[in-house]
């Protein structure tokens, strides 16, 4: 691709860049205009410029283009969560959000061709790392989508309180504050809960609603609406006991939206910082060959090669764990699409399929048992088969990946020692012009050299001066002394001898299988990553099951059994303990949870369990966890600072890995090239001054 090329592509991207700009401009005027969706429902005619209805069009257009067509189907199954049953809107968030994210890809594209457009390996590498950038940018906009749903929640609560005053009614409070149109994500969630409690069969109703509810907290809201509206509100120390579980419910939504708040502050800047070191290679490299000449050969030869491969997979790795360690959860857990994504899809191939099984541990087998294990506790909801699918695509692609790269780090060696300017440089400083046209010279007059005799295999230096003496293939030499010609020979030989020994050896076969192997266990390892991130989430699980249980405890015809269904169905890290535990239940329950016991190791948690078996066989259940209510405050105090711990081990942890590509860019990248060269230069020329 050469120069006129590249600057028309600039000016395309950059015009296709002002073009959505004025477009989101537009968009964003509308925006503050009246809202278009309520006349739409009253048959009024609307502007073919409305915000709402160009976002519309956008997503019929997203939709049909292949592409972007992933990305608007993949908007779509996270946000049908949040707006249930209201398409209109689901596309216009949907269109909105992918919008938005072009606004900011285009400009990173833009300056990503401006500073590589010369270095097509960089280039390639910065745009394919731009996609999973996409799905991040994605994510995070869906994310505050769920955050504002949650801050909604707090004023629907709020209004619901005052309504439930009123009517005395939970659905017809609920149906009351469903009305608002200010915040249509928590009244389309209103709207479905009061269709369940008003339904013929609510109990099987409310099961369906909690697969689709966005957080935990809709769902024990729903929870508590219906077992008050089938066993009746009572008096606790003078108030009501719905009112009572409703404020617990937003007290903890308080303290999730604070976390999630400081999470984003702590973690607001390390993803930038990540995938900084990427769009800082070439100025870097630009800056000290400029400053520094003698580093020409590091940088634009196959050691800097490599180290700015090493410098792009930290980068990239650096960053999906950042995001891993920052995600809150929120509507990822219920969206992944798990029916048929493109695994299945490949394992249904039957040649694919009996290659994967040979793969596959058997069932029973001590491997197969320890990954279920593994993938239980990090909460994976692939299938066996898909795992294996993704290690044997990953290894392989990997290794081929890899051979090709060195492949392309032989030939950048040769091509720098045919093009290369032949000269002594200066330590500091660039080349002047002069200098450069000599050197070039030289480097032109070597090339014959080494053409003629670089595939001969008994070459000795003596050859290469009788050649020259001789002027057999230049005149450059004819006329030169002994000695010049035996450092110009001394020269060519080494530069021969450079080309004779650029192609792919074992050790580098070797040295691509074991970069593949490191790629098969990858998949293993991320596994084992989102374990130890879980298990920093298992103090805070916990003690939402206390809240749990203090709102259930006092409502009549709760046994434990119904308490233990509450935990499973919020449960994540303990979630399949609880399952097990319910469904030997009727066998034993004593015997149940004892097992439940043997299977945790959480203190805490195995503090609940106690409790529950005493609610069993000795006491009532109000009594087996009166201090949970007693203590209400400590509690409370003590899950504030169980945040505090969580967000500062995780800001720490991400520190870690966030910058690590920058200490990389700078210590690796500049510091020890330039110290390192630096010092073999000035040690060569003291050499050469002292002979």
């Amino acid at each position: 691709m050469d120069n006129q090329m590249i600057k028309y592509l600039l000016y395309g991207v950059a015009g296709l860049f002002a073009v959505i700009i004025l477009v989101y401009i537009i968009l964003q005027k509308n925006n503050k205009e009246q809202k278009y969706i309520q006349s739409l429902q009253q048959g009024t005619k609307k502007s073919k410029f409305s915000a709402e209805i160009i976002y519309q069009k956008l997503y019929l257009f997203y939709l049909k283009t292949p592409f972007l067509k992933r990305y608007i189907l993949k908007l779509r199954r996270r946000l049908e969560i949040v707006n249930i049953d209201d398409e209109y809107l689901i596309r216009l968030q949907a269109a909105k959000i992918l919008t938005r994210a072009f606004l900011i890809i285009i400009p990173v594209t833009i300056v990503i061709v401006a500073l590589t457009y010369h270095n097509m390996l960089l280039m390639t590498m910065l745009l394919i790392f731009e996609v999973f950038l996409l799905d991040t940018f994605i994510d995070g906009m869906v994310d505050k989508i769920d955050n504002n749903l949650l801050k909604q929640q707090i004023n629907f609560f709020s209004e619901i309180r005052h309504a439930y005053h009123e009517f005395n009614m939970v659905e017809e409070a609920i149906y009351q504050t469903a009305q608002d149109d200010e915040n249509p994500e928590i009244s389309r969630q209103a709207e479905k809960i009061y269709e369940v409690l008003i339904s013929n069969d609510p109990e099987s109703e409310l099961e369906k609603y909690y697969d689709v509810a966005p957080n935990s907290y809709l769902k024990e809201f729903a929870g508590v609406s219906y077992l008050t509206k089938e066993f009746g509100d009572r008096k606790v120390d003078g108030a009501s006991l719905y009112l009572k579980n409703l404020n617990n419910i937003t007290q903890e939504m308080q303290l999730e939206i604070l976390k999630r708040d400081k999470l984003d502050y702590v973690f607001q800047s390390l993803s930038v910082i990540a995938i900084v070191p990427m769009l800082c290679l070439e100025p870097i490299k630009n800056w000290a060959i400029s400053q520094f000449s003698f580093v020409e050969s590091f940088y634009n030869g196959k050691n800097g090669m490599l180290v700015q491969i090493l410098i792009l997979i930290a980068t990239f790795v650096c960053y999906i764990l950042t995001r891993k360690l920052k995600d809150n959860g929120s509507t990822a857990m219920n969206t992944k699409n798990t029916e048929n994504p493109w695994q299945e899809k490949i394992y249904s191939i039957k040649l694919i399929k009996k290659i994967v099984d040979l793969f596959v541990p058997k069932d029973g087998t001590k491997e197969s048992t320890k990954l279920k294990t593994l993938m239980k506790d990090a909460a994976s909801k692939d299938k066996i088969e898909w795992i294996y699918i993704n290690r044997i695509i990953l290894c392989i692609a990997t290794f081929i990946v890899s051979v090709i790269l060195f492949g392309q780090l032989h030939k950048i060696t040769i091509n720098n020692v045919y093009t290369d300017p032949t000269t002594t440089y200066d330590i500091i400083g660039d080349m002047s012009e002069k200098d450069r046209r000599k050197g070039m010279e030289v480097t032109e007059s070597d090339n014959a050299y080494i053409n003629y005799f670089r595939n001969k295999s008994d070459l000795k230096e003596t050859d290469i001066t009788k050649a020259m003496q001789q002027g057999k293939l230049n005149k450059d030499y004819v006329d030169s002394s002994d000695g010049d010609r035996k450092v110009a020979a001394q020269r060519i030989m080494k530069k021969i001898s450079i080309v004779n020994s650029e192609y792919i050896q074992w050790t580098e076969i070797l040295g691509a299988m074991v970069l593949a192997m490191i790629a098969y266990m990858a998949p293993i390892w991320m596994l084992k990553f989102q374990v130890k991130m879980r298990q920093l989430e298992m103090e805070d699980e916990v003690m939402q099951f206390q809240t749990i249980i203090l709102m259930l405890m006092r409502i009549e015809r709760v046994n434990v059994e119904i308490i233990l269904e509450w935990l499973e169905r919020y449960a994540n890290i303990f979630k399949d303990p609880l399952s097990k535990c319910i469904n030997n239940y009727e066998s034993g329950p004593w015997e149940a949870l004892e097992a439940m016991k043997e299977d945790v190791t959480y203190q805490d948690f195995i503090r609940i369990i106690e409790s529950l078996q005493a609610a069993v066989e000795k006491i009532p259940i109000q009594d087996a966890f009166d201090e949970l209510d007693t203590e209400r405050d400590y509690y409370q105090a003590k899950r504030k600072e169980s945040n505090e711990r969580l967000i500062s081990k995780k800001g720490m942890i991400g520190k870690a890995i966030g910058f690590t590509p920058m200490v990389l860019l700078f210590v690796g990248y500049l510091i020890v090239p330039l110290v390192f060269i630096g010092l073999s230069s000035m040690t060569t020329s003291f050499s050469r001054m002292a002979t």
